[in-house]
């Protein structure tokens, strides 16, 4: 059987427009669901933070808004967009919504939780705010649970670690 690769997707961004994730080869990615009316919903200030301290160094953010959990994203994209630019002045990538979870879950969700795709860090996506880091290849390389908070030490240092920056675990 083929190994699937995160590069072979394509999605709809906010503004409806098709993004070929082959364009993010090379890239350090950070994958989170995101919500806008959730007690996490202020995470959107560390995921914005992380993206401007790491963007030069070939990191970014991909934010998949989800109505999933208690109706917490209830908007339209143009309402998310809206939101997240006015309150969090977001600039890294928002995709259409999607569903993280059951019968009608995204191709790229079922990529991430599947045992098949993902062996180290699969898994029924819990709550909103739940974060995956891929490296360069596109691996899934770490996953953050959403009471982990996107600035914390441990995203942090192991960002740094996937990225070169940071001194490398024994």
């Amino acid at each position: 059987m083929k190994e699937r690769l995160i590069y072979e997707f394509t999605m709809n961004d906010i503004e409806g427009k098709p993004v070929h994730f082959d364009t993010y080869k090379g890239r350090v990615l950070f994958i989170v669901n995101v919500a806008s009316k959730c007690g996490f919903t202020s995470q959107y200030k560390g995921l914005q933070e992380l993206y401007e301290k790491y963007r030069e160094h070939g990191f970014l953010i991909l934010g998949f808004p989800a109505n999933n959990f208690l109706h917490q994203e209830p908007g339209t994209d143009s309402d998310i967009k809206q939101f997240c630019s006015l309150h969090y002045h977001v600039s890294f990538p928002l995709f259409s919504k999607i569903s993280v979870k059951g019968g009608d879950i995204s191709h790229v969700y079922k990529f991430l939780t599947e045992r098949e795709t993902n062996p180290s860090f699969f898994g029924t996506i819990k709550w909103n705010f739940t974060k995956f880091l891929l490296d360069r290849e596109g691996n899934v390389v770490d996953r953050f649970a959403p009471i982990t908070k996107p600035n914390s030490k441990k995203v942090t240092r192991r960002i740094e670690e996937i990225l070169g920056l940071g001194p490398r675990k024994e």
